[in-house]
């Protein structure tokens, strides 16, 4: 039984219809908006990153911006920048307040955060275009000015005699004591900015070529008599992996190469590019800064059948393992698995991470270290450095003529650059 309201609406509901009773249906949580993550309170305070969450803080692209890079990807525009806010806030209009917030708050964000430059781009075009537009127009007044060849000017004189008027125009060249050589400056600044967007122009493209269009995976070197060098040591060892590796191997490798290994490998990592996984990163970079035998536990535990590591040291390829070393030991330090990890123990005297005789023991312990640095000792990089000669720390290799037990080596590049190791089973591994 039920009344009804007004207009035949039911106020009310019988047993078993309350699914069609708004009054009877269940009612749904208000939508949630999601927490912030670590990358944006990083915009608001730079220091969050690395203090709390030192993986956001190892990225390349969320490191403050040099001043140079300013300059090296915006050129021009970097200098009309200034310029067009000029001639915006002149005449302001809600376009011109909407541009001018917009272009202030990218320019405080690229500087937080350097590929929050991409952010940047646009409204640097825009801007600097109103800057330049503003520059031309103030000259092409000049110009235009100079081009009226004359002025005409009316006068009547009377006939002698006759008494009849006539009317002549004389024409008098204008002539602007005030402001000389007005035609000359004003063609000058023009063809200047031409000049500097011709070579805009050609910068953009250099650095579409030279920087952003060489892919990472292939390096190039340039010789000491300008002959061209490829360097192929990753895709060779990636193919090295697919072609000798079973289909369902495990790979452990620091984060940067996961993307790459399974694509081009088609092989299984632990952590990939995808850095969402904090946990899980800092498991691996607690398996690196470990001794061999807390490391293969570790490795054990992940079930990982290979370990790849970058070495750059007979290359002088600075962006190996060995320089991201630092951050793998912050993030295992951040985790809960790992927070005895501490990086004041693989710091020398001299408060830097030294590979030589002054390497601490904690150090030359590591995982990291015994697989970057293993038979190194024997080879001699030039004939003026001596064997085990580090071209990127510039030291010489301390701890040397030691053996692996839980791993062995399974393929070093031609370059020494991917040095990919194979776990032994427990049943075959030496005495730990």
């Amino acid at each position: 039984m039920f009344h009804s309201g007004p207009l035949g609406s039911s106020s009310g509901c019988v047993k078993g219809n309350q699914l069609n009773c708004s009054a009877c249906r269940p009612r749904q949580p208000f939508c949630k908006i999601a927490p912030w993550t670590g990358r944006f309170y990083s915009l608001l305070d730079p220091t969050y990153a690395k203090n709390h969450i030192p993986i956001i803080a190892s990225v390349s692209e969320h490191q403050p911006t040099a001043w140079s890079c300013y300059y090296f990807d915006l050129q021009l525009l970097a200098v009309m920048f200034p310029v067009g806010l000029y001639y915006l806030f002149k005449k302001p209009t809600n376009e011109g307040i909407f541009i001018i917030t917009y272009g202030i708050t990218s320019l405080y964000f690229s500087g937080v955060m350097v590929r929050l430059i991409l952010v940047l781009a646009p409204v640097m075009c825009i801007v600097g275009a109103i800057g330049i537009s503003g520059i031309l127009k103030s000259f092409i007044v000049n110009l235009e000015d100079s081009d009226s060849a004359s002025q005409t000017k009316t006068i009547k004189h009377s006939s002698s005699g006759s008494g009849l008027t006539s009317t002549h125009k004389i024409s008098k060249s204008l002539q602007d004591t005030s402001y000389p050589f007005k035609h000359e400056i004003a063609t000058f600044m023009v063809f200047l900015v031409a000049v500097l967007l011709v070579l805009f122009s050609k910068h953009c493209i250099w650095a579409t070529s030279n920087s952003y269009s060489h892919p990472s995976i292939v390096l190039e070197t340039t010789g000491h008599h300008g002959e061209r060098f490829i360097l192929d040591d990753y895709r060779a060892a990636y193919y090295w992996l697919r072609q000798n590796t079973k289909p369902d191997a495990r790979v452990m490798s620091w984060w940067d190469y996961g993307y790459q290994i399974t694509a081009i490998a088609n092989r299984t990592v632990l952590v990939d590019n995808n850095t969402w996984n904090n946990t899980h990163i800092g498991r691996v970079g607690q398996a690196m800064a470990s001794s061999e035998e807390e490391a293969y536990e570790i490795m054990q535990e992940l079930d990982v059948d290979y370990v790849l590591v970058i070495f750059g040291g007979l290359l002088g390829y600075s962006s190996d393992d060995i320089n991201k070393f630092i951050w793998m030991i912050r993030i295992a330090g951040s985790t809960e698995k790992g927070r005895h990890v501490s990086e004041h123990n693989y710091y020398s005297a001299t408060g830097d991470l030294r590979i030589d005789n002054e390497a601490t023991p904690t150090l030359a312990n590591s995982l990291l270290y015994k697989l970057s640095y293993y038979r190194f000792w024997e080879t001699q990089v030039d004939r003026s450095r001596p064997h085990g000669y580090d071209r990127v720390r510039g030291q010489t290799v301390g701890y040397k003529n030691y053996e692996l037990d839980g791993l062995e080596e399974a393929f070093t590049s031609e370059n020494w650059l991917v040095r990919i190791y194979r776990v032994k089973p427990r049943a075959n591994r030496g005495v730990l």
